[in-house]
């Protein structure tokens, strides 16, 4: 069945982006798929390319990619512009930003400028904030992802049962991180504003994926950034990239503490949520749906997580759980980008 609605749904697109062109000769190549049911295909057309999404509307809802779009290109940022779209079919037709992401263009040499760019274009996005336009990122959503890790890293992953005291443990680990998220300023979030997200463009960055977009806490999005699953940096070099967003923050009066320390420690702990966050939804792409590829991006996510509950004895509660299964996790080197 599968195979029969692939073909199905590739008819279908073909024929709308037809219809949407009118008579011009096209053609249609994969540009990428992601961690969703979305795939996304480049219309190559005499003079011009333009991509196209295929988000199956029985899994994907196509309205908040609209919607979010038309707020961050209203924030001055660049992101795809929308030409057509067909919410009941799940289809729209976009602008093109390029086949070079962030994370195929990164080195030593010129991660200073390409990050500056990236955190002068998030605070665009943040200082466009309003409150009841998204969604909130409040305790629903922050807890209902921290649960992923218990219920697919530890229980499917894993293969172990929690005693009902590490059961609690959790529980009151997981209330003490997203009091402290919901504690901090509150402004638009990307939500996966990473090297695999942001396009090696012009103006850089280009920006794609942000249709899971809330309205949430201020280090949420710097954590994605700099706490990437997919590339590393050394912690000193980390700080000095946030330190840098902190000053601009400030300067744009964005709501961020007064004091660089207090900052970091909230961008950490931030850190702590997304990493388990993370961690639970590779384990759920490999044990439900087949995606075995993200499985070699865990052991950087759990450098990231191990490392910020050591840093503070508010979270050494968390640090023991993760000791008590350590001979559960597989080991992997965590490569480390030179300075």
């Amino acid at each position: 069945m599968a195979r029969v609605y692939d073909l199905n749904r590739s008819l279908a697109l073909t024929a709308w982006v037809q219809k949407t062109l009118g008579h011009e000769d096209f053609a249609l190549s994969l540009a990428s798929s992601d961690a969703s049911f979305r795939r996304y295909f480049r219309v190559s057309l005499s003079n011009a390319t333009l991509i196209v999404m295929d988000a199956p509307p029985d899994y994907e809802d196509c309205a908040p990619y609209v919607k979010v779009a038309q707020l961050f290109l209203a924030a001055g940022v660049n992101v795809p512009e929308i030409f057509a779209h067909d919410l009941h079919q799940g289809f729209i037709l976009m602008s093109d930003l390029g086949p070079t992401t962030y994370l195929d263009a990164l080195h030593a040499r010129n991660a200073d400028d390409m990050y500056e760019s990236a955190i002068d274009a998030l605070i665009k996005i943040q200082l466009a904030s309003r409150s009841n336009v998204l969604p909130p990122y409040d305790h629903g959503p922050l807890m209902r992802e921290m649960e992923l890790f218990p219920d697919w890293y530890i229980a499917r992953h894993l293969k172990t049962t929690l005693s009902e005291a590490q059961e609690r443990s959790f529980r009151e680990v997981f209330e003490l991180i997203q009091r402290n998220a919901l504690a901090q300023g509150q402004v638009y979030v990307h939500r996966d504003y990473h090297s695999r997200n942001l396009m090696q463009t012009s103006p850089n960055p280009g920006i794609l994926d942000f249709q899971d977009a809330l309205f949430g806490p201020v280090t949420y999005d710097l954590v994605s950034l700099f706490k990437d699953a997919y590339i590393s940096w050394e912690e000193q070099r980390i700080r000095a990239w946030c330190e840098l967003y902190w000053k601009k923050a400030q300067a744009a009066r964005l709501p961020v503490p007064t004091e660089f320390d207090v900052f970091y420690r909230d961008l950490e702990w931030m850190g702590v949520q997304r990493h388990l966050k993370v961690l639970g939804i590779f384990a759920r792409l490999f044990h439900r749906d087949g995606k075995a590829g993200y499985l070699k991006d865990m052991p950087l996510v759990m450098s990231y997580l191990r490392a910020a509950c050591a840093r503070y004895k508010e979270l050494h509660q968390l640090l023991a759980l993760l000791d008590e299964m350590s001979d559960l996790v597989p080991q992997a080197a965590v490569r480390i980008m030179p300075s």
